[in-house]
């Protein structure tokens, strides 16, 4: 399994979530696959703080699928409890986008989870894989001065 150290965020956002009785096995802790979830929620999140979210990108021309994963479990979260995602931006010179998650239950910080992703840029007219950063992309790190 591949252990990852984490990176210097050049971008951080943390946000607040709930866990549902949905989201319970049957073990009454949140199922291993709902982590994955909230990292999305904090990539949702993140992307409304800093204006590249999903419909930014799409606005663009550009699909970002993700193209890895990496879950660590650490504790466990149940039903009725709050945790904080904190999704961090990684700075890379490449034409895809980085995040590390660090997901905390909120009554005692207690990390519970840690993952990355990566995301690259599809081109939504032709399907094809970017090599570059796009210039929307480019123009977006400007903004936030991320070198």
């Amino acid at each position: 399994m591949k252990r990852r150290k984490l990176q210097e965020a050049a971008l951080t956002n943390r946000t607040n979530l709930r866990v549902r009785f949905s989201e319970v096995d049957s073990m009454e802790v949140v199922w291993h696959g709902e982590y994955v979830r909230y990292m999305e929620d904090g990539r949702e999140a993140f992307g409304r703080q800093y204006g590249i979210g999903y419909t930014d990108i799409r606005d663009a021309g550009y699909v970002v699928p993700i193209v890895e994963l990496d879950v660590q479990y650490k504790q466990f979260l149940k039903y009725g409890e709050s945790a904080i995602v904190e999704t961090r931006y990684i700075r890379t010179d490449a034409a895809k986008i980085l995040f590390e998650y660090i997901i905390f239950r909120e009554s005692d910080e207690t990390v519970v989870a840690t993952g990355s992703s990566v995301q690259v840029f599809v081109n939504k007219a032709t399907g094809l894989l970017e090599l570059n950063n796009p210039d929307f992309y480019k123009m977006w790190k400007e903004k936030w001065e991320i070198r």
